[in-house]
């Protein structure tokens, strides 16, 4: 089961675990479950990588757009020039950030 989620705090507000449920049921893809994970800081961050061997994605959202580019293997241009992530791939142990918040602007 491919895991995706989003990070930050607090997440109370947040609709993407229902919207990404209701997403992938529609789409028909049912080997992806999406969850959230609150973490008020992110020293968690490793911990949760390491207990959730299928995550293959990540949302962030408040706190964390710019804290965790430090923790990062690499980000894209957009992400460098903006100085903040809001998607991270996890592929291979690797995580690998990007900003999509330019384009919905653009």
């Amino acid at each position: 089961m491919r895991l995706y989620g989003l990070i930050g705090y607090p997440l109370g507000h947040s609709f993407s675990k229902k919207y990404f449920t209701e997403k992938f049921a529609r789409e028909g893809i049912g080997d992806a479950r999406f969850e959230l994970f609150p973490l008020p800081d992110l020293s968690g961050l490793p911990a949760l990588l390491r207990a959730n061997p299928t995550l293959r994605g990540l949302g962030v959202t408040i706190p964390h757009k710019e804290a965790v580019v430090a923790m990062l293997d690499a980000i894209d241009d957009t992400a460098r020039a903006i100085g903040a992530v809001n998607s991270i791939r996890v592929e291979r142990g690797k995580l690998t950030g990007y900003n999509t918040d330019a384009e919905g602007f653009g």
